[in-house]
This record gives C-alpha cells, structure tokens and sequence, in this order.
C-alpha cells in the first residue's frame, strides 16, 4: 500500500505552535532590544561630528553655562528662511538645546507666516519693520533682544573691474556662539553685575571712543559678560556701593589721594574684587596705589620694562611667558600659542618679606618679559621681569562680610585694553578672563571664540565653462544611454 505523501502535513501541531512561539519571543526580544537601545541613548548622548567645517559645536564655556542652566529658556528664531546665515543660528541653537532640555527653540519666518509673526509682534511689543532676524531669549518675562546683523563680521574685498575700483562685503566670521550664550546668561541672571570704575583721577573712560585712552569697548567686553559698567567717585564721604561686584582702577595719572586709598584697602578687607590697571606715564608723580599695594604683597616697579627680542617699536611688549593661574590657563590650553601685547609696562611681582602687611595674603605672578629683558632707566640687571599678578585672601573666620574672600588682579599696563589695542592678539581674552576669575564665575573661564565663515569659490574659464555645460548636456544622458545599449547588448546574447 502507498503512502499518499503530498497530503501528509510535514509538522506536527506542536512543531508548529513552537516554531510560532520562537518567532514571537525574538520579535519580542528585538524590540525590548530596541526599547532598551533608544532609553539609554535618550540619556546619555553621544555625538560624532564627521565633517571637517564645524560650525556648531559648543565649547567648554558654553557647555559649562548650560550646566548651570535651571529655568526655561524660550528662544524665538525671528528670521527670514531664505537668509544665507538662517540654517547657522538654526544649528546653532538647535545644539544649545540638545545640551540643555530647558531650552526651547522655536521658529518663525515674518515673510511666510503671518500669523505666528502677528503673535511674535505682540508677545514682544515688536513695531516697525526695522524688527526682523531677531532672535529672541525669554527668561521669566526677562526678554534680550539680539539683532541678526551682529552676527557675522563682514569685510569689504575688492572685486575685479575697470575704471572706479568696486568693493563686495565678504562674511569672514560669525560670532553667534559668544552672542547667543551672553544673551542666555543675561536672562537667566536674577541680579545683575555692577562694575564701577574708578574716577576723578584721569582714569581711563569707559564711555570714550578715543582711540588710545578711551575704554569704550572694554566696557563692551564686560557687557557681553553680562556685568553693567558704572563710574565710580570716592570723593568726600563717597563710599563703595554694597552692589558693587568689581572695582576697576584703570590707569590713573594724577594720584590717587590717601583717603580714597584707604577706602579702597577697606573694600579689600571686606572681600573685595579689583582690577588695578597700572602705566608708566603716572612715573613722575606716582599713581597713589603704591602702598596699599604692597600692604597686599604686590611690589611695583618705578621704571618701564623694555623687551628688546620681543618688541615691534621699542616701546611695546608682545608678552609669551606666563605663569600658572585660572587666568592664564584658559589662554594657553590645548596648547595654542597665546600672546599680550602691552605698552611700556611696569614691573609688577610678588613682594617678599612685608612687614606689617596683610597676612594670609597669596600672590601668583602671571606674566613675564622676555629673558633678555631690562628697565628703562638703565643699568638695571638683564632678566625676566614679572608684568601681572593675582592676588587671593580667604574670608577672615569669625568675621561676617557681605562679600566673600578677597581677589585683586594688578597689571603694569593699562593702554593694552584700550580701544586701540584690546583687539590685539589675546588682549580681550586675558580681559575677559581677569574679570571672571574676580567675579568667581570659573564657568567661563573657557574660550568661546568666532567661527571662521570660509567661503568657497570655483573659477572657470570660458573653455571651461563650455566643456562643463556639453559635459552636462549631452556626455551624461549619453553615458546613460551606452550602458543602456551594453546590457541590452548582453541580455540579447
């Protein structure tokens, strides 16, 4: 008798049901694999960045604010989509929000959607059409406003042309970065911080353009740090403010008289942040500051220091020694070459043996001239000479201030952040870094520089162009057209 094969069923039921129940566990076990993957991936990020121009990656700085960051952030993007600089601060900001959840970034084109911009214009009291690519930071009511244009840094590049010569604006850097996280902290700050500087003795101005003494953009400086500048007169009963955050002493010429110097040794006793900014112009009559700096362990010296193998006209320094501070560290890490450029500066060090000084006192030398260095006066022992220090004292136990412990940074030279030289190789930087180590703000002291905007050009001639359009025109379809032809040819055969 012959077995009917082709009806006989080639599993059994079980064979079956296990063979079912093996496909739903895996299909179950990717997907909890999968679950799994996503969950871990949501809270811990890890981002490769492939491409060699990046322009979006946030710095130490910026990461460090974002840390720090507990309150909601609404960032508007108020921008028209066909700009070429709109998919940059999208990146951009789009990166400050996979950093921190708390900052929520939203978009809307003035051109394209009337409505959402309607909102934006009455959200923000925003009149006129002079309000486009904006972007707007919105902490708790406290808003800032950040115009588009100061974004990139153009300059003017000669075109080719006969006759009158012609220009074109040509975008070299942008400066969304730096922008975008003094915006954030300026919202996020309850209170802000008041710099007072010095007056009533030919200090430098902080509302003067003028090119060399002025310290206008100094006082730029410190409001991209979100700390407000004010000027500042111990005249007469005149007492340092209780909101006054840093003291700044910029240059003074004529003396500081001894009464406001003793103001100023009772602000440092209490906790007290300044910034001494000395020159060598104040020679002849001395700058006032003398004695109560060497009361804080600061010796200053009487004569300019002259660098003959560092110097462009005898009288400037480009400085490249430095020592090891918070201050100078962010200058030179990652192994950059790091400069300042000062102009007759004194000697200022570390004092040793004061009698009758401040005790507990800590006094770090943060610049130096060259090895080959000397004083002006003449006759002085070649050598390095230190040109900056910083000064740290711990709160006094037991006695309650409304400050903390005490820092001072002094520097020999004044005129390196004026308007005229605060650009010049890490002037602005060291500026910058100086404040923020008095302010105690370590979270910034982390460079967050501009991002280069390279601009890719591809010239052809008039050969050239004509051999790239019949290339395109006719030698594409008809490369198309032979391999065509080829494997109609082959499946022929």
């Amino acid at each position: 008798m012959q077995t009917d094969r082709a009806t006989q069923p080639s599993f059994s039921a079980g064979r079956r049901w296990a063979a079912w129940l093996r496909v739903g566990l895996g299909t179950i076990s990717v997907l909890a694999l999968v679950g799994m993957v996503n969950y871990l991936a949501q809270r811990h990020p890890l981002r490769w960045y492939v491409t060699a121009e990046v322009d979006t990656r946030l710095s130490p700085q910026t990461r460090a604010v974002l840390d720090s960051l507990t309150n909601d952030v609404r960032v508007t993007v108020f921008y028209d989509r066909e700009d070429p600089f709109y998919p940059l601060v999208v990146g951009l900001l789009r990166e400050y929000q996979l950093a921190n959840p708390r900052v929520h970034v939203r978009t809307v084109d003035y051109l394209r959607e009337a409505g959402a911009a309607q909102q934006v214009f009455a959200e923000y009291q925003l009149a006129g059409a002079t309000n486009k690519n904006l972007i707007l930071f919105d902490c708790q009511g406290r808003v800032m406003s950040i115009d588009g244009r100061m974004l990139t840094q153009f300059t003017l590049e000669p075109v080719g042309g006969d006759g009158q010569p012609e220009f074109r604006r040509r975008a070299v850097a942008f400066h969304g970065e730096r922008i975008f996280t003094s915006a954030l902290l300026a919202v996020t700050m309850s209170q802000p911080l008041r710099a007072y500087f010095l007056a009533g003795h030919q200090e430098h101005d902080p509302d003067s353009d003028h090119e060399t003494v002025g310290y206008r953009r100094f006082a730029g400086l410190l409001r991209q740090n979100c700390i407000v500048p004010a000027t500042l007169s111990l005249e007469g009963t005149n007492a340092v403010p209780e909101d006054c955050h840093l003291l700044i002493v910029a240059g003074p010429l004529q003396p500081v008289p001894e009464a406001v110097a003793r103001k100023l040794d009772d602000y440092l006793r209490q906790g007290g942040r300044m910034l001494v900014l000395l020159n060598s112009y104040s020679l002849s009559r001395g700058s006032g500051l003398e004695p109560l700096l060497e009361r804080w362990g600061v010796q200053v010296g009487l004569w300019p220091v002259v660098d003959r193998d560092n110097t462009i006209t005898g009288q400037d320094i480009k400085v490249m020694r430095f020592g090891d501070h918070p201050v100078i560290r962010p200058l030179v890490e990652g192994g950059l070459p790091a400069a300042l450029h000062l102009w007759r500066p004194r000697a200022v060090g570390r004092l040793t043996g004061t009698v009758g000084g401040v005790e507990g006192v800590t006094v770090t030398e943060l610049a130096f001239s060259g090895e080959r260095s000397r004083l002006m006066s003449g006759g002085s022992a070649m050598g390095s000479y230190p040109l900056a220090v910083a000064v740290e004292k711990g709160a006094v136990p037991g006695v309650v201030t409304g400050r903390s412990n005490t820092r001072m940074v002094v520097v020999g030279d004044s005129f390196f952040l004026g308007n005229q030289l605060i650009d010049s190789v890490n002037n602005a930087d060291f500026g910058a870094y100086a404040v923020n180590w008095l302010l105690d703000r370590t979270f910034l002291l982390h460079q967050v520089g501009s991002k280069p905007v390279r601009e890719f050009r591809v010239t052809l001639s008039a050969r050239q162009m004509r051999a790239l359009e019949w290339t395109l025109l006719a030698g594409i379809p008809a490369g198309l057209l032979l391999v065509g032809l080829v494997i109609w040819w082959h499946r022929r055969r």
